[in-house]
């Protein structure tokens, strides 16, 4: 399932919504235009457990890789980094689609540090899960996680299209947010409970999950549900 939009206006602008989509594409511009040299700027800026873990960068990585920063701030930087353009296009599309409802819930400064939180938790719960890492995790996808999180608890019976492709059958329908959002939180558990044990590349499905249980519960300390009107049937009332 793909979502593609969901039924669920806001009156308000999402202006940090849209401000974080315009950085996250500018920094994949820049690292695009690195050409070779985007690996590098990857294990500069990515989160590496390892590096985290000890608190030094890890030996015998070439000079163009080692970035003179503290450690502690990649988990703040490796937010902005995608791996490729379908990482970028996926992640700003679920952002974009259920970013807007959120910040209007939190005000846009409240939605900076409440997307900024649940990125950190995500990586807070990647490094545990696998301390001894050494490969650079980017994305954003821990942040846009509790981002779901928070729409799933006070937007669960809103509408969301999907696309469903099933081999030759294609359509879009209209279901709750409440059977995307927990399917997807589903697959997560499902993915990362089958990564255990098992060290290599790919994705950081415990990332996903941390951030998704910090928006889960965190939106209670950052909504202010009168700033919003919620659409009828929206809500779990």
């Amino acid at each position: 399932m793909i979502p593609i939009k969901d039924d669920n206006p806001t009156v308000t602008l999402p202006l940090m919504t849209v401000l974080l989509i315009v950085v996250n594409v500018a920094v994949f511009v820049c690292q695009w235009m690195l050409g070779p040299g985007a690996e590098a700027f990857v294990f500069r800026m990515g989160v590496i457990p390892w590096e985290l873990t000890h608190l030094t960068e890890l030996p015998h990585l070439p000079a163009s890789h080692k970035s003179g920063l503290l450690n502690v701030t990649t988990p703040l930087t490796a937010m902005f980094i995608h791996g490729d353009l379908f990482h970028l296009l996926g992640n700003m599309l679920y952002l974009w689609i259920f970013g807007d409802n959120v910040e209007a819930l939190t005000g846009h400064g409240r939605f900076l540090l409440f997307y900024l939180i649940c990125g950190l938790a995500a990586t807070t719960l990647h490094v545990v899960i696998d301390p001894n890492s050494t490969l650079p995790m980017v994305g954003a996808s821990g942040a846009i996680s509790g981002v779901l999180g928070a729409y799933l608890i006070r937007f669960p019976r809103a509408k969301v299209h999907v696309l469903v492709i099933f081999f030759f059958f294609i359509r879009i329908i209209r279901i709750s947010a409440l059977f995307v959002l927990g399917f997807w939180f589903l697959m997560q558990i499902w993915s990362g409970l089958g990564t255990l044990g098992i060290s290599g590349g790919g994705v950081a499905w415990f990332a996903h999950i941390g951030g998704f249980l910090t928006g889960l519960v965190l939106v209670f300390a950052f909504d202010r549900r009168e700033r919003v009107r919620v659409v009828r049937g929206a809500g779990w009332r």
